[in-house]
């Protein structure tokens, strides 16, 4: 009776869906007779880059950038319980609590790989309530979605103010231009050069940052989803729900977004 996570395995779709945005951009600006060296000059990426990191430092904690490290991987390479074999174990353990009693969930709690579970069904045979369940898994539940949103508006963040930080690069080299009028031949290149920095700065923010803050977002978001099922599931079982009931009652939550069967 393991709880399977399903397979961390790569998806490519993050990755493929950037190089398809940033190779329509490169392409359009190639049919326009643009050259891609033109785009790539260092003193804008360093401004736009290295401020928005900065920006993104002092308005994040230590532990927000730590967990948005750590969650970013799960873009593209995710890993969620699956909801199927979750809710299967959950109806196994109700018919044992039925028909056994609870004390004899115990024996089924070595083979639950799904901590989450695990901890819920080893309350119960401790000889907890459903409502202990509640009081004591809830605010986990919440806790854990609030830190893993902050996490992942870190990424909004950077896309919040790298567009401004980009005009400012772009504002800077204008500067450069304009201290530089005696020199009319190379008027051209450097106003060129100063909005290279509001392209770094709005591409970087709306084909990446941004994207990926929502993508985590919604990562997030199911792992609540999942946590919430199995509160509810342990509570059913605390209640003395038949199998029946807490399968039909659990169903919509297998059924949403998850494969029926793990392979």
């Amino acid at each position: 009776m393991r709880v399977r996570e399903r397979p961390s395995t790569m998806d490519p779709s993050p990755i493929l869906a950037l190089l398809f945005a940033v190779g329509a951009i490169i392409g359009g600006n190639a049919l326009e007779g643009g050259h891609l060296s033109s785009l790539m000059v260092f003193t804008p990426f360093m401004i736009v880059v290295g401020g928005t990191v900065g920006a993104v430092w002092l308005a994040s904690t230590n532990e927000e950038l730590k967990n948005a490290a750590k969650l970013t991987s799960r873009a593209v390479f995710p890993r969620h319980p699956d909801r199927r074999k979750l809710l299967d174990d959950m109806v196994k353990v109700s018919n044992v609590a039925r028909r056994e009693g609870m004390l004899a969930v115990e024996n089924l709690l070595p083979e639950i790989s799904d901590e989450f579970l695990k901890r819920g069904l080893r309350m119960l045979v401790d000889g907890s309530t459903g409502d202990d369940v509640r009081r004591t898994l809830e605010p986990e539940v919440e806790l854990e979605e609030h830190h893993g949103t902050a996490a992942a508006k870190v990424w909004e963040g950077a896309g919040a103010f790298c567009p401004t930080v980009g005009i400012l690069g772009a504002v800077l080299g204008l500067i450069h231009v304009m201290s530089n009028l005696d020199k009319p031949e190379q008027l051209g290149g450097g106003i060129s050069v100063a909005f290279i920095g509001t392209v770094y700065g709005v591409g970087f923010a709306n084909l990446f940052f941004l994207p990926l803050g929502n993508r985590l977002k919604k990562i997030v978001q199911k792992d609540a989803e999942t946590r919430n099922m199995v509160m509810l599931g342990v509570i059913g079982i605390a209640a003395g729900v038949n199998a029946r009931q807490i399968e039909e009652m659990l169903s919509p939550f297998a059924g949403h977004g998850h494969e029926k069967k793990a392979a």
